[in-house]
């Protein structure tokens, strides 16, 4: 490569990354799924569209997917609270396990008898497609305000699936697909068990150290944070153990732990995720030749159906037996499975393998995952407003990166009043917010003000509140309760009371 053919490429991908970007915001208006666009954005520069670029290398494509996978779940694992998901690991390591395992076997089973594949294929294929997509859950779980405990579970499993399918993908390009079944579950638990010790023990190496190492500059937090992740998925690998479980754990472990500059780590990693995103998405893309796809359209739909509604909802109802799960909640699990850029990833590897029939794999993969994230991702809000799930009125960390706020160890916090909140009518005062935080910006029809005590709140408002860092907690769950509760949330039972121990005490005194 030359210096001009460099500077060729400099251009090409800083518009497509533009136009990506604009693309977020188009998403965002219209529901349409950011990866979509993207891979419009990878066919359209391809041989097919409009720029004409021949692109069919697998194995490159695999490994640059395998790079975006890592920092994807590295940017999942930093953004996701330990004290969500913390409730939801044994349900979530159910999922990973036995819910990847009925997923695949009952998809293999429509794909052989139903759609005429080969075992072979159709045992690819099932484990191709048991994987559920990091990026598109965390994308999706950004603009979908679910309940806690939903949102852990979400993010764990996607977290947590790609290991076990990943070997299996593995196993069934490299060897015959029904050999030695309980020498290829050991090797499951066994990598499993050396990805998550890894993982875990980095992590915690890694945050102890960035809590006790004074950078020279705040710029190198972030890069600092994100080398250590991706060190666990390298030594996870290394070891012969899952390196995507370990760049998960790591990555949960250093965004729980309260290191400095926390809001610039997230912010950094969250571009590098995007960026990950938009290249892995363009990029698989660009390797799908769409008039070969004519005909594998009608397989890709009638296993997709049977994905979607057979296999997902089996291995969710299946796996989450053991546990007293409302099955409101697990409809929701089962058509929250989404899909994306992981299954186009792994459905290379039989490529690079050169197994037969592989391209036929890839491109009913491909057919799948487009249609159905198509269908799934803008119903997925409507489904939880029917089932009474959503919560609108959660108060989220807008993780702001402010100097000021990180010496002050303070945390600006966002939250909007639905229109069910009982927040609606209450004075700012009546909020009785613990010491340390308070209600600094009301943005009210466009318009923003400071607010007084005696500001009456309504729907549709948009609160800020600066909350010191050892009342923040206390502070999310005072607009919690208040919103669930109205002005007398605490005394009359509704929600717990969220003033201080000491303070608590003084007022029962007085009354």
């Amino acid at each position: 490569m030359t210096v001009e053919h460099l500077n060729e490429l400099l251009l090409i991908c800083s518009l497509v990354l533009l136009v990506a970007v604009a693309a977020v915001r188009l998403s965002s208006r219209s529901g349409l799924p950011s990866l979509l666009i993207y891979l419009g954005i990878g066919i359209a520069m391809g041989q097919d569209g409009v720029g004409g670029v021949i692109f069919d290398n697998a194995e490159l494509t695999q490994l640059l997917g395998y790079a975006a996978l890592v920092v994807i779940l590295a940017e999942g694992g930093l953004g996701t609270k330990w004290k969500e998901i913390k409730p939801a690991l044994p349900q979530a390591a159910m999922l990973s396990t036995v819910g990847v395992a009925v997923s695949v076997g009952v998809t293999a089973a429509g794909a052989h008898y139903l759609a005429g594949l080969e075992w072979r294929q159709a045992l690819l294929i099932g484990a191709v497609v048991s994987s559920t997509d990091a990026a598109a859950v965390f994308s999706v779980l950004r603009s979908v305000p679910l309940p806690s405990r939903l949102t852990g579970v979400l993010e764990a499993e996607s977290g947590f699936n790609d290991a076990p399918v990943v070997i299996l993908v593995v196993a069934f390009s490299t060897a015959g697909p029904t050999e030695h079944w309980y020498v290829l579950l050991g090797e499951i638990a066994l990598e499993l068990a050396i990805g998550a010790a890894i993982g875990l023990a980095i992590g915690w190496i890694g945050s102890y150290g960035m809590r006790h190492v004074a950078l020279p500059a705040s710029g190198l937090y972030p890069i600092a944070v994100m080398a250590i992740a991706v060190s666990a998925y390298a030594a996870g690998a290394l070891a012969h153990g899952s390196g995507f479980l370990a760049v998960y754990l790591a990555a949960v472990v250093l965004g729980n732990a309260k290191l400095p500059h926390a809001p610039a780590t997230r912010g950094f990693a969250e571009g590098v995720g995007w960026i990950g995103q938009i290249g892995m998405f363009v990029l698989l893309g660009l390797l799908v030749t769409p008039h070969n796809l004519l005909d594998d359209i009608v397989p890709a739909l009638l296993i997709g159906m049977i994905l979607t509604l057979v296999a997902r909802p089996l291995s969710v109802f299946s796996s989450l037996l053991p546990f007293r799960v409302p099955w409101q909640e697990k409809t929701l699990l089962s058509w929250a499975g989404l899909r994306g850029a992981v299954p186009i990833v792994l459905a290379t590897i039989p490529m690079v393998g050169d197994v037969p029939g592989s391209e036929t794999v890839f491109n009913i993969v491909f057919v799948l995952v487009v249609v159905y994230t198509l269908i799934q991702g803008p119903t997925l809000p409507w489904l939880a407003r029917r089932l009474r799930l959503g919560e609108g009125e959660e108060p989220a960390d807008l993780g702001i990166e402010s100097a000021p706020l990180e010496r002050l160890r303070g945390h600006l916090l966002s939250t909007s009043i639905g229109p069910t909140s009982l927040m609606h009518g209450v004075e700012v005062g009546e909020l009785r917010m613990p010491a340390g935080a308070a209600v600094t910006l009301v943005v009210r029809d466009g318009t923003s003000f400071v607010p007084s005590p005696t500001t009456v709140l309504r729907r549709g408002d948009e609160l800020l509140v600066v909350a010191t860092d050892p009342v923040r907690d206390v502070a999310e769950r005072r607009l919690q309760a208040v919103s669930q509760g109205g002005k007398l949330a605490g005394w009359l039972g509704t929600g717990a009371p969220q003033q201080p121990q000491e303070k608590r005490g003084r007022r029962r005194e007085v009354g």
